[in-house]
């Protein structure tokens, strides 16, 4: 695989070209462009927007876009979207166990599950929320979803991601989002992989401000990639899959769609890997705000709250002294989606498992289940390394309307209200 490009901040503009001098120098679209390639430029912002949030990236491809025959529905009856109104949300906490793997072959497209959403793709706001489990690489089958930015986080088993733009490998402990609109296909490098992803409707994931952080601190952006640019020249028909307002569609294409030879810009998929996040947390005493996590955020119209944010609870030193150190208990107007990417969450017990999730949505009381209560608060506070652990959350100002697969599925627990039985009502001297 090429190496990667360093993103180096979220707006720079990156220029790439797998032939040399087939990228223009001085013009986006000239007359002719050499080797007879065609310009086409992809937009992933309102052209209006101040030039500091302005996305896009222009493409020299071998064959244009436009070049398919006509789109019809595609069937794939687990991947839902907006309205998400199968179910009415109750204010019980909810949790799965893992997503089972499929018994026949399944690609990443046939593998997405969706498990909750809100919001609207019409007024391009909210999110859904999938899990993927497949067994099956897409070889002539491609994909672009009109409809948000794709958050993935694998949970096991290796992902290649064949891009318009390049390739991107991804493991287990890293994230990959791959911009709207943007085409791919994604192959395995392993016999099976399973995971989480986060449908983004509204604007585009951005770094969160540091504040009184200062400048160093969480996600630093010269550890975000992107790929360099790779074309296939496949010149054999496939299928391209579509996502469009909510609803599946395919189409046949000559060849590849994978078929960029140079391109600039700055609306390109990247990838981070989680491991390097810098972690902050408290050096003296309570439970820091998980929005201290916070690796990504997509804004929303008011200012300080999140469309939603894309948070994890990585390896880390617990050190606060006088203090409940797993999470306290809490209601909270935001909405929490939790996955579990490999070891153990300090706040639950292991039927928490890696590839299982919880959600908690807005209001619904949380916190660490009875064991983890009574050995937090009994045992001694010495400094503790959380080793080999990796938790995140999908948190969002709205809440998450489950669907009927999720409340149906016989992952569904249904004894997880059972894990905070254990506590005592306190008895307060008379």
């Amino acid at each position: 695989m090429d190496k990667l490009n360093y993103l180096q901040g979220f707006g720079n503009e990156f220029s790439c070209e797998a032939v040399s001098g087939a990228l223009p120098q001085h013009q986006n679209s000239p007359q002719q462009v050499k080797y007879g390639l065609y310009a086409e430029q992809l937009s992933g912002t309102a052209f209006t927007v101040p030039r500091a949030l302005n996305r896009r990236t222009w493409l020299y491809r071998l064959l244009p876009s436009v070049v398919h025959h006509t789109y019809t529905p595609y069937q794939q009856s687990l991947l839902k979207s907006t309205p998400f109104s199968d179910e009415f949300s109750s204010p019980n906490q909810l949790r799965w166990d893992p997503l089972p793997y499929p018994n026949k072959k399944t690609h990443f497209v046939d593998g997405l599950i969706t498990f909750a959403g809100h919001g609207s793709i019409a007024l391009q706001e909210g999110a859904a929320l999938h899990l993927y489990a497949i067994n099956e690489s897409m070889y002539d089958v491609y994909f672009y979803n009109a409809d948000g930015d794709l958050l993935i986080v694998p949970q096991e088993g290796e992902l290649r991601f064949h891009t318009e733009m390049g390739l991107i490998d991804v493991a287990p402990g890293e994230i990959i989002v791959i911009p709207r609109g943007i085409k791919f296909k994604v192959t395995l490098k392993n016999d099976k992989a399973r995971g989480y992803i986060a449908e983004n409707y509204g604007q585009p994931f951005v770094l969160p401000e540091l504040g009184i952080i200062g400048a160093n601190g969480l996600a630093h952006p010269r550890h975000f990639l992107t790929p360099v640019a790779a074309y296939e020249e496949n010149e054999q028909p496939c299928q391209i899959i579509a996502k469009n307002q909510g609803k599946l569609w395919q189409a046949q294409l000559p060849s590849s769609p994978l078929n960029v030879v140079a391109w600039h810009g700055n609306y390109v998929p990247y990838k981070y890997d989680l491991n390097l996040f810098n972690t902050v947390n408290t050096v003296s005493y309570d439970h820091i705000d998980p929005c201290i996590f916070t690796v990504l955020s997509s804004p929303s119209y008011q200012h300080g709250v999140a469309n939603m944010d894309f948070v994890i609870f990585p390896a880390r030193w617990l050190v606060a002294e006088h203090t409940l150190r797993p999470p306290y208990y809490h209601r909270n107007i935001m909405s929490e989606f939790m996955g579990l990417i490999y070891g153990v969450y300090d706040a639950k017990d292991e039927e928490f498992a890696p590839g299982g999730g919880s959600l908690h949505n807005c209001m619904s009381a949380h916190g660490p289940d009875a064991k983890a209560f009574h050995s937090g608060s009994t045992k001694a506070l010495k400094p503790e390394y959380l080793d080999k652990t990796l938790a995140f959350m999908f948190e969002s100002r709205f809440a998450w309307q489950p669907t009927a697969y999720a409340m149906e599925t016989p992952i569904l627990q249904k004894d997880y209200q059972d894990c905070w039985q254990g506590l005592e009502r306190v008895k307060l001297p008379s």
